[in-house]
């Protein structure tokens, strides 16, 4: 199975675009893993071109929040239907089960032991101060957890996170049965 985990920032806020629409925002840069060449790639706008065919040959995209952001905020630029691919958003599997927007920080050291280089707001800063290098490089750190993540719970069907109440950790089991199945069109009638 082809998979792409990817993640992305933004050269500004919704408060700059005057917009709650992630379709609005400016993205700075994609960075991906790709599971066929097991490499990490980044891409600014003008090399989007060059990213394409790691998306139309991907059988499998994840994402944390994907699907309310990178999504949206990607798909203006993109030459295909990104909704029409395979997605595993890993928010808002957690979102299903706790009725929680847990943030991939928090979920990465519970679980892991490992966390985020940094915060978006910080890759906006980056960006307005031409520090590109400094965007790639937190952005590629946020791919290795995202992807450190799903690797887990696909391996032991579960993710932990503090609550931020009771400080005690909390365990979720999810159900990664189908994560990476193929979606197959029914088998054409006939005789044989």
């Amino acid at each position: 199975m082809k998979k792409v985990i990817f993640d992305i920032e933004t050269k500004n806020t919704f408060e700059d675009a005057q917009s709650n629409n992630p379709a609005d925002l400016d993205v700075s840069v994609v960075c991906l893993w790709d599971s066929e060449s097991d490499q990490y790639l980044s891409f600014l706008e003008d090399q989007f071109n060059d990213m394409w065919p790691y998306f139309e040959n991907a059988d499998l995209i994840v994402t944390y929040n994907g699907k309310h952001f990178d999504l949206p905020c990607l798909q203006p630029h993109a030459p295909l239907d990104l909704s029409a691919i395979k997605h595993v958003d890993l928010f808002e599997k957690m979102n299903q089960v706790t009725g929680k927007k847990l943030p991939l920080n928090g979920i990465a050291q519970s679980t892991l032991g490992i966390a985020k280089s940094g915060h978006g707001l910080d890759a906006i800063a980056w960006w307005n101060s031409g520090e590109i290098q400094k965007i790639i490089d937190y952005c590629i750190q946020d791919v290795k957890v995202t992807e450190a993540v799903y690797n887990h719970a696909l391996r032991n069907g579960e993710l932990k996170y503090e609550d931020r109440n009771t400080k005690k950790e909390v365990v979720v089991k999810l159900d990664t049965s189908d994560w990476e199945t193929l979606d197959t069109p029914p088998a054409q009638g006939g005789l044989f």
